[in-house]
């Protein structure tokens, strides 16, 4: 909204030419996200517990020790991350551009459905939710229609192709498979996040530190001059999706503020399947989806360790992990949850090193 109300204005108001920079724009959008969060953080936290006397439903297989640390706390803390992200994106971030809608369709989309999710988990007492097949059904409509519209957007060849990290010039033909390809990614990274969102402050550190990757990547692909330095795929108007990442840090951060250990509130299926579709459709519209499974790749790792548990589990009647996501099998070895989630924290910053490195190793 402010670069069409300032912009015009940047002739005859030299300060107003800011409007113009994304890198302010990206800066102004997170202060902004992390100060809307902090101002409503505690009444909307006070509003979640009107409806949730006891809390969020806690898992009666899980850890023995969330049956007393994590009971009463209320869930649904995505609503506090929605709210700040799209009120500073709306207001800092240029509506005339399509990616920043597509990505925000994708991201409330999917917040949307976690709410519905967590609502219906508090309301009903139990941990199930929204079933599993309707879930993905959501999801998979959600993203496949965000899919066809980065498809119409992003320029030939890219609109049809995947880009190969380390690979300058390799870019993977898929044709008419492509909405299908980025419908998956999108839907990857969403669960993969919700599956990683198990202890206080361990999934939303990772989304931030993921962000700031996919702030620089998106502002440099969108700058024709760095991206043909560095020998990316440029995609014009990309850039602007810098504002959202930027946003998206610091709504997490004042997210963060409360949900510190020990939490206050979690963030819920309303904030980790939103979360997780932000990245993977940021991801899809800069052609950096690889990458992403590189940055990303603790959400990526815990995604395993459920799907070898369950495949391993069905097939011989035995466990691989002692409980999973893979976060739990550390709690039942009698981890402290500090030492899980920072020491969780520091491999996704060793991956987001990594990732980073895809743009200059060409």
């Amino acid at each position: 909204m402010i670069p069409l109300l300032l912009g015009p204005l940047a002739d005859d108001f030299i300060l107003f030419n800011l409007a113009r920079y994304t890198t302010f724009r990206a800066g102004a959008a997170c202060m902004t996200a992390l100060f809307i969060a902090l101002v409503f953080g505690k009444r909307i936290i006070d509003w979640l517990r009107t409806f949730q006397p006891n809390g969020q439903p806690i898992r009666e297989d899980g850890p023995e020790s969330h049956l007393l640390t994590k009971k009463g706390t209320p869930t649904m803390g995505g609503v506090l991350i929605l709210l700040s992200l799209t009120l500073s994106v709306l207001l800092w971030a240029d509506l005339r551009n399509g990616f920043t809608w597509a990505v925000l369709f994708v991201t409330l989309g999917y917040g949307c459905l976690g709410f519905v999710d967590d609502w219906l988990k508090v309301t009903k007492r139990n941990s199930k939710g929204v079933s599993g097949k309707q879930k993905l059904i959501a999801q998979g409509a959600i993203a496949l229609g965000a899919a066809i519209w980065f498809s119409l957007m992003l320029p030939e060849p890219l609109s049809t192709t995947m880009a190969v990290p380390f690979l300058k010039d390799t870019l993977v033909p898929l044709g008419l498979a492509f909405p299908f390809v980025a419908m998956f990614v999108m839907m990857g990274a969403s669960n993969a996040v919700n599956l990683t969102d198990g202890l206080d402050g361990l999934a939303i550190v990772p989304v931030m530190i993921a962000s700031a990757v996919f702030a620089l990547i998106a502002y440099l692909v969108g700058n024709r001059v760095f991206a043909d330095y560095l020998q990316l795929h440029g995609v014009q108007g990309a850039g602007e999706l810098a504002v959202f990442c930027s946003a998206l840090i610091g709504a997490s951060l004042g997210f963060l503020w409360f949900n510190a250990p020990p939490a206050a509130v979690f963030m819920g299926d309303t904030g980790s399947l939103a979360l997780g579709g932000a990245l993977g459709a940021v991801a899809v519209a800069t052609k950096h989806e690889i990458v992403l499974a590189i940055v990303g790749g603790l959400f990526v790792v815990e995604t395993l360790s459920v799907i070898i548990q369950v495949f391993w589990f069905k097939r011989t009647g035995r466990r691989v992990f002692l409980m999973a996501p893979l976060h739990h099998h550390f709690e039942k070895k009698g981890w402290a949850e500090p030492t899980i989630v920072i020491r969780f924290w520091i491999i996704a910053m060793v991956l987001a090193l990594v990732g980073l490195s895809t743009l200059k190793i060409r």
